[in-house]
C-alpha cells in the first residue's frame, strides 16, 4: 500500500504561524525517511488555525529541505487564478525539483467570502468556467496550444525536463467526471464528504479518457487518521482535533488547535455530541493494528491506488508519532529510511 502526506499546517493554541510552518517541513521531512509516497500542503485564505495561504512558497522551502519525496498542492484553487500564472509558478517548482513536483487543482474558495472577494473579482464566474480554465491549464503544461489559437505564440517558462503532474482533487461526481474526461489523476477528500465515494471512484474509473498513451486512471483517497500505541492513547490525541473541528463549526477556534487538557474542560450540548458523531463517521482513529485494517478495507472500497493521510493534533510530536506508527505497522520491512 502506497500512503502519503496531506498536511494543512494547523496552528495549535501555544503557536505562532512561524512555528506552525516550520513544523510543516519538520513533517514532510519525517515522511521522507518515513518512506511516505508523496507530501502535499492545502491552500486556506483568512482562515483562523490554518498557516498556509501559499503552497507554493512553502513548497520551495520543503523542496530545499528534502531530497525525494513528491512535494505539491493540495491543492491550488485555481478559480482564483490565471492558468499561465499557475504554470508559471509550478514549472519553476518541477525545474528546481525534478520529478518530484504535483499541481493538485481544486475548485473552492478555500476560505471567507470577504478573502474571495479580496483574491478575485470574479471567483463564482470562473467556477461556472473551471473546466475550461483546467483545460487552459493542462495545454500550458503540456505546452502544446493548437497553432491557430491566442496561446499558442509564447509558453509557460521555464519548461523543466520533467514536468509537474497535475492532479484533480475534488469530493463529488462532477469533480470526477472531469478527472476522467480530461485524462487527469484523482484524489477523492473521503475526509470531506457525506457523498458515496465509492459510486463516485467507479464512475471516474469506469469513463476515464487518456491524455496521453498508456495513461490509466490513478486514485488517491485521502482519510483523516489518528494513530497512537494504543486505542485509548490515540483517543486521547484526537479530542484536540474533534473539539476544534466543533469550535469552527460555530465560527470559533481562532485560538488554534486547543490542548488536550483545553479540549477535555470544553462542555459539549447534545447536538455537539451529535456532531463529533459525524465527525468521527469519516475518522481513523485507533493503535496501529486497527488503523492498518481500517486503511487497507478503503483501499479495497475505494480501488485506491494510494491513500493520504490528513492528521491534526495539537502536539507536534504527537502528530509525526502517529505517522511512524503506520508507516511501521503498514510498510514492508526495509521500506523506511531512517
Amino acid at each position: 500500500m502506497r500512503l502519503s502526506i496531506l498536511d494543512q499546517s494547523p496552528i495549535s493554541s501555544n503557536q505562532t504561524p512561524y512555528g506552525a510552518l516550520n513544523e510543516s517541513m519538520e513533517l514532510a521531512q519525517a515522511g521522507e525517511a518515513l518512506g511516505y509516497t508523496r507530501y502535499w500542503i492545502a491552500e486556506h485564505h483568512d482562515l483562523p488555525g490554518l498557516a498556509c495561504s501559499a503552497p507554493e512558497v512553502m513548497l520551495s522551502y520543503i523542496g530545499a529541505n528534502t531530497n525525494r519525496i513528491r512535494i505539491g498542492s493540495g491543492a491550488v484553487l485555481l478559480p482564483h487564478y490565471k492558468p499561465f500564472r499557475v504554470a508559471e509558478i509550478f514549472n519553476m517548482l518541477a525545474t528546481l525539483f525534478p520529478n518530484r513536483i504535483d499541481l493538485g487543482i481544486g475548485r473552492a474558495p478555500g476560505g471567507s467570502a470577504e478573502a474571495t472577494n479580496a483574491l478575485s473579482d470574479n471567483f463564482l464566474q470562473n467556477v461556472y468556467k473551471f473546466p475550461s480554465l483546467l483545460r487552459d491549464l493542462l495545454h500550458f503544461l503540456d505546452d502544446d496550444f493548437p497553432a491557430d489559437t491566442e496561446y499558442s505564440k509564447f509558453t509557460a517558462s521555464p519548461i523543466p525536463e520533467y514536468p509537474p503532474v497535475p492532479w484533480l482533487l475534488g469530493t463529488s461526481k462532477k469533480s470526477a467526471l472531469l478527472a476522467a474526461e480530461n485524462g487527469l489523476p484523482y484524489a477523492f477528500g473521503h475526509f470531506m464528504s457525506d457523498d458515496d465515494g465509492a459510486a463516485i471512484i467507479r464512475e471516474y474509473i469506469d469513463d476515464f479518457q487518456p491524455r496521453k498513451v498508456g495513461q490509466t486512471p490513478q486514485v488517491i483517497v485521502t482519510v483523516s487518521v489518528i494513530c497512537g500505541e494504543t486505542t485509548e492513547k490515540a483517543e486521547e490525541i484526537a479530542i484536540s482535533f474533534l473539539i476544534w473541528s466543533l469550535q469552527k463549526e460555530k465560527g470559533e477556534g481562532s485560538q488554534g488547535v486547543p490542548s488536550i487538557k483545553e479540549a477535555k474542560q470544553y462542555t459539549l450540548t447534545e447536538k455537539e455530541k451529535e456532531s463529533l458523531k459525524k465527525i468521527r463517521q469519516n475518522m481513523i482513529i485507533g493503535n496501529p493494528y486497527e488503523v492498518r485494517q481500517k486503511l487497507c478495507a478503503l483501499q479495497t472500497k475505494y480501488q485506491a491506488d494510494e491513500i493520504m493521510i490528513n492528521t491534526i493534533a495539537y502536539s507536534s510530536k504527537d502528530r509525526i508519532q502517529s505517522y511512524k506508527l503506520i508507516a511501521k505497522e503498514v510498510f514492508p520491512k526495509g521500506k523506511t529510511f531512517e
